[in-house]
């Protein structure tokens, strides 16, 4: 059978959104972006953020581009361990509590992996419960006890990520899964990396660290880089609802205004432009919640003009969040033509 770019985006999206990357411990997406893009750029490092910055040289070294995404997923630490081996957490990164009940998570011992679920006491006895318990009262049970979790090197400061396999929903086009914030945006900048062979200026592909807890990898990785404009890959919030705002399936969302950030107007008028041209759907963000990358792209150094362009997804900051591949699909074509077609800005 003949494999389709459906089907090599979707095993792309599915290796890196099952992979485990909690901010400040992004090494095994990182190793998987590498492995993906080594034979597609010129250049490539990480920094002591845990950046990793790719380039691939244009024909003009007077301006340079900066695509952004960040491989940082929101997850859990433990904060306690009880004498009967529960692990009590802290949150890292926004991750919706209503989802934590009943998950299933990886815990990253410094000697061994293993795995456990997140209850609470009344849950544990079987006793009945009126709404949910409060965070402080959730525990992750992996039903050993508190001297076999130190021996395997589990305790203060571990690791835990909720585990959700990449699903196909529906008629094929919904996927469905954990860190698609911004597993998406990492994916697409590795497959402009791939097809993208002559651009016309310097092309840096930036994966960033530590977004999910204050943006910080873009805040650093822009010391080392200088570019004439930026845009962050990013993911945006469905608000299909209702029958209006944000839409799954109706092409990528060109940010003109979030919470933090208002988009430099030349670039997304230049986006849209050449959406239009290209006959590639799109959408429109002004937003007052969230905001991405772009805004520390956009006043790094003297200042940058930086926007973002995001995949609209459901359920976000949880492990069953939805995306439509036909929107993955629109946001490579509209990228592809930006790192084709530059806007002198």
């Amino acid at each position: 059978m003949k494999r389709t770019a459906k089907d090599e985006i979707y095993r792309l999206i599915k290796e890196l959104s099952d992979a485990f990357g909690v901010s400040g411990n992004e090494k095994a997406v990182r190793d998987i972006i590498q492995s993906r893009i080594k034979d597609h750029i010129d250049e490539m490092s990480t920094d002591k953020m845990g950046n990793f910055i790719c380039k691939r040289k244009g024909k003009d070294k007077d301006s340079a581009l900066i695509l952004a995404a960040h491989m940082d997923e929101i997850g859990l630490m433990a904060r306690e361990v009880d004498k009967h081996g529960h692990i009590y957490f802290s949150r890292i990164g926004v991750l919706s509590k209503q989802v934590l009940l009943g998950q299933k998570v990886h815990i990253q011992g410094k000697k061994k992996v293993i795995h456990g679920v997140i209850t609470h006491k009344k849950l544990h006895k079987g006793d009945e419960a009126e709404g949910l318990p409060e965070e402080t009262e959730l525990y992750v049970d992996t039903g050993v006890g508190s001297d076999e979790l130190e021996s395997m090197g589990i305790g203060i400061g571990t690791y835990i990520v909720p585990e959700k396999k990449l699903d196909i929903l529906g008629n094929g086009d919904i996927i469905s899964g954990k860190a698609l914030d911004d597993r998406l945006g990492c994916a697409i900048l590795v497959k402009l990396a791939e097809s993208v062979k002559n651009p016309p200026t310097d092309v840096y592909y930036v994966f960033t660290a530590q977004e999910e807890i204050g943006m910080y990898g873009a805040k650093t990785s822009m010391w080392k880089i200088d570019a004439t404009c930026a845009i962050a890959v990013d993911i945006s919030f469905a608000t299909d609802f209702s029958d209006s705002g944000i839409i799954l399936g109706k092409g990528p969302v060109i940010t003109i205004k979030d919470s933090d950030l208002i988009a430099n107007r030349q670039l997304v008028d230049f986006l849209i432009e050449l959406a239009k041209k290209r006959r590639i759907p799109y959408q429109l963000e002004v937003s007052d919640i969230g905001t991405t990358d772009a805004l520390y792209l956009s006043i790094s150094k003297g200042g940058l003009p930086a926007t973002a362009v995001g995949v609209p997804i459901r359920n976000p900051h949880s492990t069953i969040s939805m995306a439509s591949l036909k929107d993955v699909k629109y946001c490579m074509r509209l990228l592809k033509a930006f790192l084709q077609y530059p806007p002198n800005l």
